[in-house]
């Protein structure tokens, strides 16, 4: 095992608004460390956009289109990969990309004659080798399904590995389209972690905006501070039968994409003709059940230590949520923080975990955690494409 070595991360989330790239120095001495070098962002070309929006929300698309939208990406990841070690002037030794998620359907359902859960993750590895000169390790999540897991979450390694601490509970909270918890119990191993999807982050709210306002997003969730949470509508959404499910869970564009967002919509509009207000709801939506989620299934494994609550992501800077948050939170003892403070940027977390799993199937290690996907053990992730 070398002890020490530079890998990049590339991460593109269910928002599908762009690229990030973390490379980071992992050693491995006495104990694993992991150190940020360099983060970047990259939004998609709004041609590229389109096409992967589109092909999330297809009942049907040509294969023609998809094997063109696999190699496009590919080349759009290895171009952001080679800004970044340009501009950085750094040598990469590996690269672990995550791809974008197409299709992500953690429980089995009947296809064809057959029982089987599936996922999808696009943009061709080969590519991003030929081009960045180093190997790349893809498709993360299957080996983890065929285990009997979710294929998700796959963070909790790296939450783990940088936020364990001895005396206080840790809950890692990335916002992104999709909302996701990692719980550390103070003092325990990897084993007693705790991690599942809490819902939609950014997703619901993001498409409101759009639809309402001609923005991508609510920046600093200004729209959102302008208007009024209707109430009678987050009850109803919070009904979702998503938010009974006891973890392992998983979310995508499956259960809270554009239709779900239309549903949202409608609802909002019986009770308010100011589109301030529906974009308000969707942000306590997202607030609300984050904390749901928390305090049913995360509290009680903290043992009533005191709770650092660490919020990632695009959420992470828009600060009508982060005060929801801080207001639902903080009565359970919570602390609300960003990550930032612990010296990882929000952009860059999930980017730099995916660096983190490609160095450790690269040494045979697993890097799935059990208890947090549902896996009956842990395994190898992912496949290797190497530099030609």
């Amino acid at each position: 095992m070398k002890k020490s070595m530079i890998v990049a991360g590339v991460m593109s989330g269910t928002s599908a608004d762009g690229i990030d790239v973390a490379v980071v120095r992992i050693a491995s001495s006495q104990r694993l460390t992991l150190k940020l070098i360099a983060h970047d962002a990259f939004p998609y070309p709004a041609a590229l956009r389109r096409k992967v929006l589109a092909a999330m929300n297809a009942q049907s698309i040509a294969t023609a289109e998809l094997a063109r939208l696999n190699w496009r990406l590919g080349l759009a990841y290895a171009e952001a990969v080679g800004a970044t070690v340009k501009k950085h002037r750094i040598k990469l030794e590996l690269v672990g990309c995550h791809g974008q998620t197409l299709y992500h359907q953690a429980k089995a359902e009947v296809y064809a004659g057959y029982t089987f859960a599936c996922t999808w993750q696009l943009g061709e590895a080969a590519a991003i080798a030929a081009a960045v000169g180093a190997p790349v390790v893809s498709n993360f999540r299957p080996a983890d399904m065929v285990a009997g897991g979710q294929g998700a979450p796959l963070v909790p390694m790296l939450d783990y590995l940088l936020f364990f601490h001895a005396k206080r509970g840790r809950v890692l909270q990335n916002i992104g389209g999709i909302a996701n918890l990692t719980a550390i119990p103070a003092g325990k191993n990897v084993d007693d972690v705790v991690a599942f999807d809490t819902g939609p982050g950014n997703m619901v709210i993001d498409a409101l905006t759009a639809e309402l306002f001609g923005k991508k997003f609510d920046r600093n969730g200004a729209i959102a501070a302008r208007g009024a949470v209707l109430t009678q509508v987050l009850e109803w959404a919070l009904r979702d039968r998503y938010f009974e499910q006891k973890p392992p869970r998983t979310a995508g564009r499956e259960q809270y994409g554009r239709e779900y967002a239309a549903r949202f919509l409608k609802e909002c509009r019986k009770h308010t003709r100011n589109p301030a207000d529906a974009v308000a709801t969707a942000t306590a939506l997202t607030a609300a059940s984050i904390a749901e989620s928390y305090a049913r299934f995360a509290r009680r494994r903290m043992a009533g230590a005191p709770v650092d609550y660490i919020v990632s992501g695009g959420g992470a800077r828009n600060a009508t949520l982060m005060a929801m948050l801080a207001q639902r939170l903080g009565p359970m003892g919570c602390k609300v923080k960003t990550i930032d403070e612990f010296g990882m940027p929000a952009a860059a977390k999930e980017a730099a975990a995916f660096a983190l799993l490609a160095w450790m199937t690269w040494h045979h290690l697993p890097g799935n955690v059990p208890s947090a996907t549902g896996a009956k053990r842990p395994v190898i992730l992912g496949q290797v494409s190497y530099a030609s």
